[in-house]
């Protein structure tokens, strides 16, 4: 429970800072003299960063461990914050938004900490709650970054142009507290951290090898593009929508936005433990279905908040579309970890990283410069979501099967899947042993009714036992 919260505090440290800048662009941009080009440049940028750094992230965590392989890109990129509030030019803008955001990989190191540090029963319930709570920093830098400029100006006199410059120490000095606290008090595993254990044999090659190869990492980063991915494009331009389409004053618009990231609170959360419930009854097919439904819905709802022109509509249409967009990235992460699990950082990252790609894709496509209007741009994204999920329907597993499909036959077992990771060198080694454990877990993934005819009585654990695994 210390990592759980130690993950997720850092994570939302670096996703304050990340986007501490658009509730304040409609200032910003007057400072800086932005064109609506450069505004959207700004914003790729700071999803762009992370795609890259997420991958690296998940190899890192692989073999370094997830403790210090999150604090040191915490402290690689605080440097970044505390440069904004001197940059004097369109260009040191993108560019301090560009290293910020690669703090965002740190997404890849909660997942891999919760996923090691939890059981496969829980598993989507806690990578929901870690990443969803973190991602709550999205939508209370919207409120904390223009009351702390309202604050500097009333308290010291200070002009705006000035105010939103100071304000930025807030989140730099909340970004380096939150990675000494990874260092200090933070453990990889249950039995300890990755220095002090033995060699596991994971060298990096191996690591990629088995994590580029498989077809299910590359669906789940395209389908998590849209929904994790469209979460990042929304905290980037959300504020604006607001403040240019209804005329709203800075702070009003800051509080509306904010209300699309704090549903992090329980939409997210709320994904990882359907995912979680579902598979008791209809195991892994059953999470496929769910994560294709719900993304589905959220599509469907963006296209809609699009076409509403009521600011009442638009908030009620935004509020619910942030559920379901939420949760489906609560969803995906209850998939993730069974994908490969010699290879779950790489795995975790290759999703992440999906992630930002599907952010400058859409913001590329639909919210560079003037070429669309915002509410068309949110249009045209809601149809993507749709056509994005549908690859979901490829996924199978040969031991539970996928959407339209069951498990290949009745002798595929969760041994043969996990195990083909590990050559026959490394099993008599030993090195397998914890990707055996957690094959055991997984055959509550066969569904309640295959589980109970198929799963062996004397070698499952209980499902009243811990099941802490480390990988």
């Amino acid at each position: 429970m210390r990592a759980f919260h130690l993950s997720l505090l850092s994570f939302f440290a670096c996703f304050v800072s990340t986007f501490a800048a658009p509730p304040l662009l409609p200032i910003i941009r007057d400072n800086l003299n932005l064109t609506a080009a450069e505004i959207g440049y700004a914003g790729i940028a700071s999803v762009t960063g992370a795609i890259v750094a997420r991958i690296a992230m998940g190899a890192a965590c692989d073999t370094v461990g997830p403790r210090l392989a999150s604090a040191s890109l915490i402290l690689i990129t605080a440097p970044a914050v505390f440069f904004t509030p001197t940059v004097s030019s369109p260009v040191s803008f993108v560019l301090v938004r560009f290293l910020t955001g690669c703090s965002l990989a740190t997404f890849v190191s909660t997942q891999y900490w919760m996923s090691s540090m939890f059981s496969s029963p829980v598993v989507g319930t806690a990578n929901g709650v870690a990443a969803g709570w973190g991602n709550l920093g999205g939508g209370a830098t919207q409120l904390v970054m223009p009351f702390a400029v309202t604050l500097i100006r009333r308290s010291t006199g200070a002009a705006k142009f000035t105010a939103w410059r100071i304000a930025f120490y807030v989140p730099g000095l909340f970004q380096m507290m939150t990675a000494f606290a990874v260092l200090i008090f933070g453990q990889d595993l249950p039995d300890g951290n990755f220095r002090r254990l033995e060699n596991s044999g994971d060298e990096i090659p191996q690591i990629l090898f088995h994590g580029v190869r498989n077809y299910r990492g590359w669906i789940l980063a395209l389908t998590y593009g849209y929904c994790f991915g469209v979460e990042l494009t929304m905290d980037n331009v959300i504020a604006e929508y607001f403040y240019d389409r209804f005329n709203l004053e800075l702070q009003t618009a800051g509080m509306i936005a904010a209300s699309f990231g704090l549903a992090n609170l329980i939409s997210r959360p709320v994904g990882g433990r359907l995912s979680d419930e579902v598979a008791k009854r209809f195991g892994m097919r059953g999470r496929l279905w769910t994560l294709w439904l719900v993304q589905t819905l959220g599509g469907v709802l963006c296209v809609i908040l699009g076409r509403v022109n009521s600011l009442g509509g638009s908030i009620v249409v935004m509020i619910l579309f942030s559920f379901f967009c939420q949760a489906a990235c609560g969803l995906t992460f209850g998939v993730v970890p069974f994908v490969s699990r010699r290879s779950l950082g790489l795995i975790s990252g290759m999703t992440g990283g999906g992630g930002n790609v599907g952010a400058v894709i859409t913001q590329l496509a639909f919210f560079r410069g003037s070429k669309y209007s915002k509410e068309t741009g949110i249009t045209y994204m809601g149809i993507m979501i749709i056509c994005c999920t549908l690859p979901l329907c490829l996924i199978n597993f040969p031991q539970w099967g996928g959407m339209f499909s069951s498990a290949s036959s009745s002798s595929a077992t969760e041994e043969d899947y996990y195990m083909a990771e590990w050559s026959s060198q490394e099993k008599e080694r030993g090195l397998h042993q914890a990707s055996l454990k957690f094959a055991e877990n997984s055959r509550r993934e066969r569904g309640r009714r295959s589980a109970c005819n198929t799963a062996p009585a004397n070698d499952t654990p209980s499902s009243s036992s811990p099941a802490i695994f480390a990988v």
